[in-house]
């Protein structure tokens, strides 16, 4: 690195460079030359590292609240904390798919977040693909449309979730599930409810749970042309509503979901032979999975 005296000699917008594109560490003395500068590039350079800094201890505070479970299970000897989310409860198409992971101890992940508060899917992709790097381990599950409709959605999404647990490659000592109990867990759990916003681990889950589906439902998409796939991921949107009056209901369809009932003309299925929660999947907010 160079020194002090040095950089001093560089042009603002190699600073600039150096120091906010490529986030090289900033040497002692330089903030406070910057800020002392006549130069007008120069303080707004250092209004802007000043800015970073604070954005930075912001997010390392965000990410040391969202390992408040995992720590606390730490210090209580379970060193292989799992986490289990699913992604794809809603749609009126395609497979309900878990992720589980393990995350390494005090692991802190810039951007980690509830997958369905990160909207933009390259950024999603990019933490999958960092989580499973660094992960200690993951799996993903997945329940098929057939399972869906003859055990139901509620069942479905648990069946996914037991799927990815045993898919990990080693035991986790306690799991931490997105608002649920997994029936026949091997190990301790707790279902935490919005535990995806509120867990660093099931947030992992979430997005690998996330990201394997949207791939998925390009796959189908590519088998199944007219319908959407590649944007609505199976969701019931316009868009997909729409083709499936048009063109009618594929094999990946749910067949025990109302909209797509109407459009084969089948009866209802009685909502009363489901638990409250399991009763109308279908009219879920897309948002919610």
């Amino acid at each position: 690195m160079p020194t002090l005296e040095q950089l001093l000699t560089r042009s603002i917008p190699e600073l600039r460079e150096i120091f906010l594109d490529r986030c090289r560490p900033v040497p002692k003395g330089l903030l406070e030359a910057l800020e002392n500068d006549n130069r007008y590039g120069a303080q707004q350079l250092a209004r802007q590292i000043r800015k970073r800094y604070r954005s930075n201890r912001s997010e390392g505070q965000r990410l040391h609240t969202l390992l408040r479970f995992e720590i606390e299970l730490w210090a209580r000897g379970f060193a292989l904390v799992a986490g289990v989310d699913e992604a794809g409860m809603a749609p009126l198409a395609g497979p309900v798919v878990a992720g589980a992971v393990i995350l390494p101890q005090n692991y802190k992940l810039r951007g980690l977040n509830d997958s369905k508060k990160i909207l933009d899917q390259d950024k999603r992709k990019e933490l999958a693909l960092q989580i499973k790097h660094d992960a200690v381990c993951w799996s993903a599950g997945f329940a098929e449309v057939e399972e869906i409709d003859r055990i139901n959605i509620y069942h479905a999404g648990l069946l996914a979730m037991q799927r990815a647990l045993r898919g990990l490659r080693c035991l986790p000592d306690f799991v931490l599930v997105d608002a649920r109990r997994i029936p026949q867990c091997p190990t301790p759990q707790r279902g935490i409810i919005r535990g995806d916003a509120l867990s660093a681990s099931i947030a992992a889950a979430s997005i690998i749970a996330k990201t394997t589906r949207d791939a998925h439902m390009l796959e189908l998409d590519a088998l199944y042309a007219g319908y959407g796939f590649a944007s609505h991921k199976g969701y019931p949107t316009p868009e997909h509503c729409r083709a499936l009056k048009e063109l009618g209901a594929l094999p990946i369809h749910r067949r025990s979901f109302g909209r797509v009932r109407e459009v084969l003309g089948l009866d209802p299925i009685q909502t009363e032979l489901f638990d409250e929660q399991t009763a109308a999947p279908d009219a879920a907010a897309v948002a919610s999975a």
